[in-house]
């Protein structure tokens, strides 16, 4: 019998899952996401090798919802364990706010407080507000730290002296970050209060100047919860494509507007990372990950041509393809370029097992 770890990630239309074995590290066994909650939710799960396992599909407005989905995933689960043992399970928390900046075992009382930040969902913290509402709580907080973390580990054994020096980590996927690390340290993101400042995403609107929230809650008279839909689900790729969030179905197009979504896209990823550069004191290294980072060619392309200025050279065969993790700059290249797969579900994994550890 060997101890298993299951791993639970959840977003706002999806909930990811990894299933690991402990041998003398953790080996993925299984892995998947069910996609589309509260749309056409689409249930797929492969084993370690890639090949399907199992796959669902149901028709739009008639698929479970995150709560009533988790009972299935949890049978399929049982079902795929085997004589392996559930020792633990690590679940992503979106924001724990100033309180919980560790992983941390849950009961209801941690529990009641994490519900205090479910609105919310580095150094650089605090907000040109008074003083009274950083006190508060309002202030930056930055996200995709699973990310950022597993990242920092992987570049350390990839290129150890690039992780020694000034990088900033690009995670490009529906939602968006860049930060920015000194010695594997981070020290500012572009994710600041929320989940929406920043970078623009697949369906959100990134940084946006507070006064056209004013002009829209004055001039249209938007309700709260109609400002949160914008913002969270219209914007963003799709809101200036009006085509599609999908970055893929974007690059595929010929229509304007998802040139121009993309042309902001990449504008908005070259504008942070000469940001992060100043915080950074220069800049030795640029990561990309998560799904736009890992898989489009042309993004990361577009975003190294623009960062020529800084010494960035593309290696255009390395970029086109090659292994998961790549170096895809030239050796003429004084700025080194890396793709580097993220895992976020590993890095659960192995933080679940360190907290059941200390129960």
């Amino acid at each position: 019998m060997t101890d298993a770890v299951l791993v639970l990630n959840a977003g706002s239309s999806s909930l990811k899952f990894a299933l690991f074995e402990l041998h003398a590290d953790l080996t993925r066994l299984a892995g998947g996401q069910i996609e589309g909650l509260g749309g056409a939710p689409h249930f797929i799960a492969k084993d370690a090798s890639g090949a399907v396992l199992t796959e669902k599909r149901w028709p739009a407005g008639e698929g479970p919802d995150h709560e009533a989905f988790l009972p299935e995933l949890l049978d399929w689960v049982e079902d795929h364990l085997g004589e392996d043992r559930l020792v633990a399970v690590g679940h992503r928390i979106v924001h724990g706010g100033g309180e919980y900046t560790q992983p941390t075992r849950l009961d209801e009382a941690v529990l009641a407080k994490l519900d205090r930040y479910s609105p919310l969902a580095p150094v650089a913290t605090r907000f040109g507000l008074p003083r009274a509402y950083h006190d508060q709580g309002v202030r930056r907080y930055g996200f995709h730290g699973l990310s950022y973390e597993f990242i920092a580990g992987r570049l350390r054994e990839l290129d150890p002296a690039l992780a020694a020096g000034r990088v900033v980590a690009a995670h490009l996927g529906a939602g968006a970050s860049l930060c920015a690390m000194s010695d594997g340290v981070s020290i500012d993101t572009t994710m600041g209060f929320t989940a929406l400042e920043g970078l623009m995403m697949a369906t959100r609107a990134g940084a946006l100047d507070a006064g056209v929230i004013l002009y829209l809650l004055q001039h249209d008279g938007m309700t709260a919860n109609a400002l949160e839909d914008l913002l969270y689900k219209r914007s963003g790729l799709l809101g200036v494509s009006g085509l599609s969030p999908d970055m893929r179905t974007l690059l595929a197009s010929d229509r304007l507007e998802a040139r121009e979504a993309v042309e902001l896209f990449v504008h908005r990823i070259v504008r942070e990372t000469g940001a992060l550069t100043a915080m950074l004191g220069g800049l030795d290294g640029l990561v990309f990950t998560a799904g736009i980072g890992e898989n489009a060619a042309p993004v990361r392309a577009m975003v190294a041509q623009r960062l020529a200025w800084m010494g960035a050279d593309l290696d255009e065969a390395a970029n086109g393809e090659g292994p998961p993790a790549r170096l895809i700059s030239t050796s003429a290249s004084r700025l080194k370029l890396w793709v580097i797969p993220t895992d976020e579900e590993l890095t659960i994994a192995r933080h679940a097992l360190e907290v059941a550890a200390r129960a």
